[in-house]
């Protein structure tokens, strides 16, 4: 690959994984809500049904589709309502339990600390997150990933998500790179692969899920050592 020098990463589902997380929280916060005695049977197909209504939202979020209230506001009342759970027994409490949880949570991609190692010894790393704060930090914090990364991007704070240029403009104004010599790392096609090639810098796909590579993406990866061979 050409020669760059600044190397961009989402946060979310590409270095933080956000899935093994969230279900680590939603299974204590099903037995501490005691939701089986509410009528929910089932923390597996509870989960499942969150992190579809979770994916979604999030995609309208990134999109500028839907506000942080909402999205905070509807992921849990949804998932219960689709549960089979009366709006009146709802408990009114789980969304801020959830959300005081999952970011202490530290589980990784596999590889993520060795590869971002290596190539912090080669290149100037960032993190674009369309986060939230407060979450975002504590993540990384947790996490012990602050290390690795010369500048934390943060879209509630810069006001704008990916893929909206003018997130990537900022980051480059911050970071004083250059488009040509910066490549962006992350999981979603629309925020990070799209926007990115859509502002003119270049772009991998994380793809631990290896879905269907659409024609117009021109790398992926699986795993996050495969960027020690590439880069």
């Amino acid at each position: 690959m050409k020669r760059y020098t600044n190397i961009f990463f989402d946060l979310d589902h590409t270095i933080w994984d956000f899935d093994r997380n969230a279900e680590e929280t939603l299974h204590e916060l099903f037995v501490l809500h005691e939701l089986e005695a509410l009528g929910i049977a089932s923390a597996v197909e509870f989960i499942a049904t969150y992190t579809r209504n979770n994916h979604a939202l999030w995609a309208d979020y990134h999109l500028g589709k839907i506000d942080k209230e909402t999205l905070r506001q509807t992921r849990f009342r949804k998932t219960f309502m689709d549960m089979g759970l009366h709006p009146d027994v709802i408990p009114v409490t789980f969304e801020d339990a959830y959300v005081e949880l999952c970011p202490t949570k530290t589980n990784l991609f596999p590889h993520a600390h060795e590869t971002l190692a290596y190539l912090q010894s080669k290149y100037t790393l960032h993190i674009i997150s369309n986060g939230f704060e407060s979450a975002t930090r504590r993540k990384i914090a947790g996490t012990g990933l602050a290390q690795y990364f010369d500048n934390i991007i943060i879209s509630e704070l810069v006001g704008v998500n990916k893929p909206d240029k003018a997130i990537f403009e900022y980051a480059l104004q911050l970071s004083g790179a250059k488009k040509e010599e910066s490549i962006m790392i992350g999981d979603s096609l629309e925020a990070d692969v799209y926007g990115a090639l859509n502002f003119g810098i270049d772009a991998i796909y994380f793809n631990p899920l290896k879905a269907n590579k659409p024609t117009g993406v021109p790398v992926q990866i699986f795993s996050l050592n495969e960027l020690i061979n590439l880069l």
